[in-house]
Order: C-alpha cells, then structure tokens, then sequence
C-alpha cells in the first residue's frame, strides 16, 4: 500500500494524502462490481432514469462544495470548475431522458419471422481518467454507462483523487446501490492487471498517446474493446472574410479557457496573411485583458497549470521554437507552476509549438495565402480531434469539410463537446466516440435475435 498526497499547484500546501488500494483490495472491489451488476442489468429504463436525475440533482445542488476541490487539486479558475460541475448534471439529464430511445430494439426485416437487434449492457466497464477536466471526463462516461446497465468503475489520474471520491458521493447521494459506480485509488502501474481481470470487460482512456496505447495492447492481448480519446493539437482556421471581433473572442476562449489544458483546445492559430498583422494585434490586447491570479478568485480566468512539470514542459516547448525562429508576442515566462498566456508568431511545422499538443496557455501562429495551404497546414498533424474555421462564406466552408481530418469540424465556433453530438477523434487522437446515441452504443452488445416459425 503506497500513499498520495495531492498539493495545490497555485499555494503549493498539501492538500490531503491518500492510501491506495492494494491488490487484494482491487479485487475484492471488482467482485463486488461484478456481483452488482447481475442485479443492475435487470433494472428498468424508469429506474435508472430516476437515479441518474438524482445525480443531476445532486450535482446542481453542491457545485460549489465539488468545484472547490477541482480548483483546489489542479488550479483551475474557481467558475471554470462551477461550469464543468454543471455541465455533467447536463449529461446526466440528456442521457436520463434519452437512453431508452437510443437503446431501443432495431426491428429489421429479413425471411424470418421476426429479428431485430438488441443493445445489451456489457457488464463492468473500466474509465482510466486524466485531471484537466476531472468531472466532465467521468460523467460523460459514467452517465450512459449506467444508464445503458454496465457498471462503472474508475481509475482516476493521481492528483485528483479528492474529485474522484467526490464522484463517488455523487452517486451515493444520488441513492444509487452500492458498486454501482466505484473509485479505484491506484497508480498507473496497477492498470494492466486491472484490465487483465476477466471481470473488466471493456476500457475506455482519455489521456496521452503514450497511455492509450499501453492501455489498447493489454486490452487488445485480451480481446477486450477500448475506446480512446487522446488529445489533439486543434487549429483554429481564420480566413479573410471572417467576422474579426467574433473570431477573436472565440480564438481566446478555445485557446486560454483551462488555462489551455483541453485536448480540443484551439492549439494552432492558422491566419490568412492578408488580415493577420492586424488579427494578431487586436488579439494581443485581448489576451493582455485576461486576469491571472488566485485560481478561487471569480475573477480569475488563468489559472496554474495543475502541475510544475507540467509548465516545465511547455516552458521547454516554447523556448525551443523561439530559437528556431518564432517570434514572442506576449508571455513566455513561468514561475512554479504558473505560465503566463503566450503567443508565438511566425510558427513552422517544424517547430515543436506546431508539431507537439502544447498543453498550457500558448497559443502557435502562422499565416497561409490560400485555403488548399490553409487545410494542408491544418492537416499537417499526427493528430485529428476537430477544426474550427472561421468565415462568413458558411456554404462554402461545409463544402470542404471533408477535407479536414478530424474527428469534428467546427465553423464559427471553438470545438466543444456536447451530450447531443458524438465526440471522439483520428488518427493519433484516438479512436471511438463517446456522447449521443453513437457514445452509449460503445458498451453495449449488439445482439441480433432471430425468430422463425
């Protein structure tokens, strides 16, 4: 048994230390799991549907106590966190009063009698999470989980395991049986033997390329499904015909919101060179606007990163580009675990703020003459989770949608997720998609029944 301790990336005071769970007592909680959920596949759609709706209840009702964790863990702005809080009372509702359509029998007609596919939970599902977003990234994997009748059991980053047992009262509180929904403590080095366990029947990662591909070999090795989000290096697409003050705000926001600690976050700042002097000035005095500070201020729209190293690693990012050519505009220093809000010009796909997902707040700028450059540079990427591009020729900008290979095109606005829309990318980004109808479809069995006289 090891201990965790979580520190305030913003104070650097401990927070609170953790004992992980041992091997014996991962097991017996995966028993456990597995027992509830030969029960819990029997409820009906009306009973999960009420249970979740507490959950949403819950949520709404103590944001405030649930967002001071999140905020205190890994520094993110104090109302960024109240809004990841109640944007998973959100999915919670959506998949509450969707889930029985989504999961109906599919009647097809064929010689028999009857035959029709029925979606059919899967049994104990395992969420290996990451911090940025360390409610949202749960909820809209527990919330059509359940709903569908898997059980659900998480394996959360080690910095928030205060939010992850904050999960776990959601559902607690929520009146849910127990086991329904548990939180494993455990270090990265226990996943392999928790997905090894025959009892897991499926896994789903949001996180780096690196874990999810660790993750896929050992489910792949025991012919378990994965589902795998892992990042992206989004552009934002400007094109000269765009509403600029719209834009810029959007550019800001899909860039700086979390500090830029968003996988869909607008990473690569692509400008038409015609309107990119002026573009980047006005966006300079924007992003001179947004207040640093105390993460628990209101205020407070940039917070720390949610760890030193995490800025260690940026900081390294940003000063090698800058040596091989890129031009600061603004920011560019750190202190502990704080970076201030940067932007680079005149940014190739060669340097590393192109090439890498910078994960933090600094944003790569480059120029483009035409659109076919424009695509060409967005798709100059190991990743695919969206675009964004910005016109008034909205006609025009669907028609080359297809172009982009991404998992989500975006025109007039950031990338985001929503419960209604699947959300999931290519290549390097990762594969499957979660949310919608199409997310609560990954961890069900697809049974066909067929029926003669």
């Amino acid at each position: 048994m090891a201990t965790v301790t979580s520190v305030n990336p913003y104070s650097g005071k401990e927070l609170e230390s953790y004992k992980t769970h041992t091997k014996t007592e991962i097991s017996e909680i995966l028993e456990k799991a597995s027992d509830r959920f030969l029960s819990w596949r029997e409820t009906s759609f009306a009973e999960r549907k009420k249970l979740l709706l507490a959950a949403a209840t819950e949520l709404k009702k103590n944001t405030k106590e649930y967002a001071e964790t999140i905020t205190q863990e890994i520094g993110k702005p104090i109302s960024q966190s109240a809004a990841e809080v109640e944007k998973c009372a959100w999915v919670c509702e959506y998949y509450a009063e969707n889930t029985e359509k989504h999961l109906q029998d599919e009647v097809i007609k064929t010689d028999a009698k009857k035959s029709y596919v029925s979606f059919e939970p899967m049994g104990v599902i395992l969420a290996v999470m990451p911090w940025n977003y360390p409610f949202w990234q749960v909820f809209r994997f527990a919330a059509p989980a359940l709903m569908a009748g898997n059980i659900a059991v998480l394996k959360h980053a080690s910095n928030v395991f205060g939010s992850a047992l904050n999960i776990e009262k959601v559902f607690k509180r929520a009146g849910y049986p127990g086991h329904c929904f548990t939180t494993l403590l455990a270090g990265s080095d226990a996943i392999e033997e928790i997905i090894e366990n025959p009892i897991i029947k499926a896994v789903t990662l949001t996180g780096s390329v690196s874990a999810g591909a660790a993750v896929a070999a050992t489910a792949g090795k025991n012919i378990k499904k994965t589902v795998l989000e892992l990042g992206g290096s989004n552009s934002l697409v400007v094109l000269k015909d765009c509403d600029m003050e719209a834009t810029l705000d959007i550019c800001v926001q899909a860039r700086f919101q979390n500090t830029g600690q968003s996988c869909i976050a607008g990473k690569r700042l692509l400008i038409d060179a015609s309107i990119a002097d002026v573009f980047v000035e006005k966006l300079l005095v924007k992003v001179r606007e947004l207040k640093s500070g105390d993460p628990m201020d209101e205020k407070t729209y940039i917070g720390t990163l949610a760890r030193e190293d995490l800025a260690k690693d940026l900081e390294e990012q940003v000063n090698v580009s800058l040596k091989e050519g890129a031009q600061l505009r603004i920011g560019g220093k750190r202190q502990r675990a704080y970076f201030e809000p940067t932007i680079l010009t005149e940014v190739s796909p060669k340097m590393k703020v192109f090439k890498e997902e910078t994960f933090g707040p600094a944003l790569a700028v480059t120029t483009f003459k035409s659109i076919d450059e424009a695509i060409e540079l967005s798709n100059n990427s190991k990743f695919g989770l969206g675009v964004s591009v910005f016109t008034k020729n909205v006609e025009a900008a669907e028609k080359i949608a297809y172009r982009f290979e991404e998992g989500a095109v975006f025109i007039n606005e950031l990338v985001k997720s929503d419960p209604r829309l699947p959300f999931g990318g290519v290549k390097d980004s990762g594969y499957g998609r979660e949310l919608s109808q199409h997310g609560i479809r990954e961890f069900v069995n697809r049974k066909t029944i067929y029926i003669n006289e």
